[in-house]
């Protein structure tokens, strides 16, 4: 299992807080964490009603990574759902990505995605 997966969760569930990730705690970190302006939310796309605590997110200057894969909505909801967030990083002028079929990155205007894979 890979950082990412152990963050974001992989395809088994592991322990962790819900199954979705693995908490690192201060320990197993080099240093520590003070305040913050940014933070990294994670969240689970099921429905329409998920876009409000994103939108509230991105509004703080947040960023979001979302996972869509258990999405149980149509494909008809799901491009309601991701045009609703593109208008909202539109307002802000933040950046949104799709990675593969199973996540969505959402960020506020500080932050931008690079479309190109380190080390690439």
């Amino acid at each position: 299992m890979g950082l990412m997966d152990s963050l974001l969760g992989s395809a088994e569930p592991r322990g962790g807080v819900g199954g979705e990730y693995v908490e690192l705690g201060a320990e197993d970190v080099e240093g520590s964490v003070g305040e913050t302006a940014t933070t990294v939310h994670i969240a689970s796309i099921d429905s329409q009603r998920d876009v409000i605590d994103i939108k509230n997110a991105i509004y703080d200057g947040d960023v979001v990574v979302a996972d869509i894969t258990r999405s149980t909505t149509t494909d008809e909801t799901m491009e309601r759902i991701v045009g609703d967030l593109q208008e909202i990083t539109s307002e802000v002028g933040g950046d949104i990505v799709q990675k593969a079929d199973d996540q969505l990155i959402i960020t506020p205007g500080s932050v931008a995605i690079s479309r190109t894979k380190l080390g690439h």
